[in-house]
């Protein structure tokens, strides 16, 4: 199967670079490239891709309003774009709903994975990343929500989201719990549906934002 991208960034220079090192990979098509949020939002309006490389800091429309957007309407997984691991803007894409982030500087395999990982329905974003990313800015996170969604959990699934949150794998998870990484599997899968979440990074921000896990 062949994954489509669209490319967004400000800088024509980048989405050259990005579109060149795309095009090299048999199962990659590029769709289309955007110079901002807005002509994103429409351009994957128009093409259907399966991921978005997403810029986050764009004149105009920036690549935070645009993940949302794109979040909100199209099956697209937004994959960010930063220069700084730590970026806080990364934070607000992840919880716009970004599948992941990847620096700038990364080479060029690393592009093509995290390309393919996120098409595949998986969050591209290293358990270390995940950690260093919310501990920088959980400090500045509101009160927890009392929305009443946690109470949708089993005992034994909070557990899955709080070692989710502590950037675990699967295997890593069923070793400490005692479970299979088939089980595991499918504690995942359920805390995503019954918290209408669309991956495991998603899962992560819900998981400091409610305050399981700081």
């Amino acid at each position: 199967m062949t994954i489509r991208v669209v490319i967004t960034d400000d800088q024509a220079l980048v989405r050259t670079g990005l579109r060149m090192i795309l095009e090299n990979a048999p199962d990659i098509e590029v769709v289309g490239e955007a110079g901002d949020g807005a002509e994103a939002v429409d351009l994957v309006a128009g093409t259907d891709p399966d991921v978005v490389l997403m810029d986050i800091r764009m004149p105009g429309m920036d690549g935070v309003q645009a993940t949302a957007a794109i979040s909100a309407a199209h099956r697209a997984r937004v994959l960010v774009l930063t220069t700084f691991d730590l970026d806080e803007y990364v934070y607000a894409a992840l919880r716009a709903g970004a599948s992941g982030f990847l620096l700038k500087d990364a080479l060029a395999p690393d592009l093509l994975s995290a390309v393919r990982v996120v098409a595949a329905g998986e969050a591209s974003l290293a358990p270390t990343v995940t950690r260093r990313l919310l501990d920088r800015v959980v400090t500045g996170l509101p009160s927890p929500p009392s929305d009443g969604k946690l109470d949708l959990l089993t005992g034994r699934e909070r557990e899955v989201l709080q070692h989710l949150a502590r950037g675990r794998s699967n295997a890593e998870i069923a070793e400490l719990l005692y479970l299979s990484p088939g089980t595991v599997k499918t504690h995942v899968g359920r805390i995503l549906t019954k918290l209408g979440l669309r991956d495991r990074v998603q899962a992560v921000v819900f998981a400091y934002e409610a305050g399981i896990t700081r």
